[in-house]
């Protein structure tokens, strides 16, 4: 698609003008938004009455934890400020709240100073996370990982 200028019948350059800071903010705070939003029901809405969420098919129907098992009763507690209980439920949850709220900062840095977010997770990164959520979900479905389950 091109544009051209009414007055000198040039092609004008299709990129708008560069955004204000309200605007690279806005998807930041959008995110923060649903995610806030998504921890206060959590922290109203207690996981560990039963009826009020789904339980996890992995572990209804096989008997095995998985790497999410405890993440909303992990979610519950850190809403309520009970590290010690949110660590317990899943402390794979809570490194991952901490390392996404790390992140978000970032983002919101960056994109105040109109700079890009740019996270390139290359082979080996995805491996290691691969490897860490194995381990994990192994760790914890045997007799001796039992300090790692909800």
């Amino acid at each position: 698609m091109r544009c051209v200028d009414a007055e000198t019948a040039q092609p004008t350059p299709t990129s708008a003008a560069p955004r204000g800071r309200a605007a690279r903010l806005a998807v930041p705070a959008g995110l923060l938004a649903a995610v806030t939003g998504a921890f206060a029901y959590v922290g109203r809405v207690d996981p560990n009455e039963p009826g009020h969420y789904p339980v996890c098919p992995l572990l209804r129907f096989t008997g095995v934890l998985c790497p999410g098992c405890g993440g909303l009763r992990s979610a519950h507690a850190f809403v309520h400020g009970d590290m010690a209980a949110a660590l317990h439920a899943n402390a794979l949850a809570v490194l991952g709240y901490l390392g996404l709220a790390v992140l978000w900062t970032v983002w919101v840095i960056r994109a105040a100073r109109g700079r890009p977010l740019r996270v390139e997770l290359g082979p080996v990164h995805l491996w290691t996370l691969g490897t860490l959520l194995l381990v994990f979900t192994i760790v914890r479905n045997l007799p001796f990982g039992g300090w790692l389950r909800p």
